[in-house]
């Protein structure tokens, strides 16, 4: 109906990347009881060993996945990397509570890092990553920055804030999933029909970002002894579509975006499926 598109989609992704992502972060620690400190470290230390394994396979699986050679990479980050940003932090909080949010904030962190680092690589195809590549300006983003002031919030048990900061924040803040969702609708609704049916080495992407890969991440931390609660909520995490950054590299970088285009087209379509029946079946 030309209510979305375009540059409004420009201004509302900018929107809830730098205000209210940030405000939903931060309010997360601000209503209700504080999120348990205790669950900093492990979170992180469960991030860290979840992204090294993920790496592994990003590097790894893709030539197995398809055979043209200049697709390893999308493929790759596509498998390593869902879509925590916009998708990640409304779902934790439709099934954990919406003071899940600080945990998935911290898990965010590594995910970040590793995103414009590893990612980098798999979508340029370095062997490096150039200075000039890593834009360390990431790290100290305002959601980043959200998230730093969160954990720094729980760690020193502030529970003191005044509601005239937190009312707002909590306000902006829940204009992050539907938002999100409205920009996610916008862009696939831009993609060209033939995205709408994919082909084999899309398919099989998909499977193992969406089921075999947070499956198998859910038993290998359990088995390393996290608690229950962490090995959750990292699952649901991993089992987001995949990442946007995906396709905003490929164009940063000249890369073709046809692969990475679909697959998270497709990913973000039966993830509407797929999450659900994972929290059914195995949290």
């Amino acid at each position: 109906m030309g209510y979305l598109g375009g540059d409004f989609d420009r201004q509302l992704s900018r929107l809830v990347i730098n205000m209210t992502c940030p405000a939903l972060i931060l309010s997360s620690a601000m209503t209700g009881e504080l999120p348990d400190r205790e669950y900093i470290l492990p979170l992180l230390l469960i991030s860290v060993i979840t992204y090294a394994v993920l790496t592994g396979i990003a590097f790894l699986l893709p030539r197995y996945l398809t055979k043209k050679k200049d697709d390893e990479g999308a493929i790759g980050f596509a498998l390593m990397f869902g879509n925590v940003g916009f998708m990640g932090y409304p779902v934790v909080a439709s099934i954990f509570g919406h003071e899940a949010v600080f945990y998935a904030a911290v898990l965010n962190v590594v995910n970040t890092f590793a995103v414009f680092t590893v990612g980098t690589i798999l979508i340029t195809g370095k062997n490096e990553v150039e200075e000039s590549r890593f834009e360390k300006k990431v790290l100290y983003s305002t959601p980043m920055l959200a998230c730093y002031l969160t954990m720094l919030i729980v760690a020193l048990r502030i529970d003191n804030i005044p509601e005239a900061i937190s009312a707002p924040l909590t306000m902006i803040g829940n204009i992050t999933v539907p938002a999100a969702l409205l920009i996610i609708g916008s862009s696939m609704s831009n993609l060209p029909i033939k995205s709408l049916l994919g082909n084999t080495s899309v398919y099989a992407t998909t499977l193992f970002r969406l089921a075999i890969l947070p499956i198998g991440i859910y038993y290998l931390c359990t088995l390393l002894g996290f608690s229950q609660f962490v090995v959750n909520i990292n699952t649901v995490v991993i089992a987001m579509p995949v990442a946007t950054y995906g396709t905003i590299l490929c164009l940063k970088y000249g890369k073709d975006t046809t692969m990475i285009t679909e697959v998270t087209f497709i990913t973000t379509l039966i993830s509407m499926v797929s999450i659900p029946l994972l929290v059914l079946f195995f949290l």
